[in-house]
């Protein structure tokens, strides 16, 4: 069917292949809007994820194009028709669809590692879906940074108690970029009805480049 593309058949290149679109995508380089789908495997540790730019999409899916023939997916947004993100998951879970958001890491040090949250729900959270996860806090809130979706580099955060306002959340935002490399594409995942959280990224100087959904199907 029309606006449907098959992209590389190994492992390796699929997550390869999908980290490369995405870090194009923080440098303004991206797919082209053609309408049309690119069909990956699943992603590591059998995550799978819907990922949209402007006009092309991506599902990374232990099933391929035909298991979604009778639904039409596009790059125009029918990616994300429910009926295709439950069929994904099986009797396993959809995530949120989430905004995806980029900047670049300043490599300056911002923040000291934080070994006393280990059970903080976030810190599970981050745990839940990425490797390599680092915990960075300081008075405000705190940091997670690690290894997500196609094996980007992802942040969190989340101020503690009630220290919200006056610039808090982008402030400790702009300090978690700072424990990134200098240059190394950053991501965040966030709700677009979190609007305070949404707000703080972007006044950080995080860019929307898409969006994502993450499934953890169970068959």
């Amino acid at each position: 069917m029309a606006g449907w593309f098959f992209f590389m058949s190994d492992n390796l290149g699929r997550v390869d292949g999908l980290l490369q679109m995405l870090h194009d995508a923080a440098r303004g380089r991206f797919p082209d809007v053609d309408g049309e789908v690119t069909f990956l495997g699943p992603l590591d540790a059998g995550l799978e994820a819907v990922v949209s730019f402007t006009g092309h999409a991506v599902i990374a899916s232990r099933f391929g194009a035909n298991a979604f023939f009778d639904l039409a997916p596009n790059g125009f947004g029918s990616a994300l028709d429910p009926r295709l993100l439950l069929r994904m998951a099986g009797d396993g879970e959809v995530g949120m669809i989430d905004v995806t958001l980029v900047s670049f890491g300043s490599g300056v040090d911002a923040l000291r590692p934080a070994c006393d949250l280990d059970d903080h729900p976030r810190v599970a959270h981050a745990r839940s879906l990425r490797s390599s996860v680092s915990v960075f806090a300081d008075s405000d809130g705190l940091v997670t940074i690690g290894r997500g979706l196609a094996g980007r580099t992802e942040v969190s955060v989340e101020l503690f108690g009630d220290r919200h306002g006056n610039g808090l959340g982008r402030r400790l935002i702009e300090s978690a970029v700072g424990n990134v490399p200098e240059g190394q594409p950053v991501f965040a995942a966030v709700s677009p009805g979190n609007a305070r959280s949404l707000r703080a990224f972007l006044a950080a100087g995080f860019v929307p480049i898409g969006s994502e959904v993450i499934v953890r199907p169970i068959t």
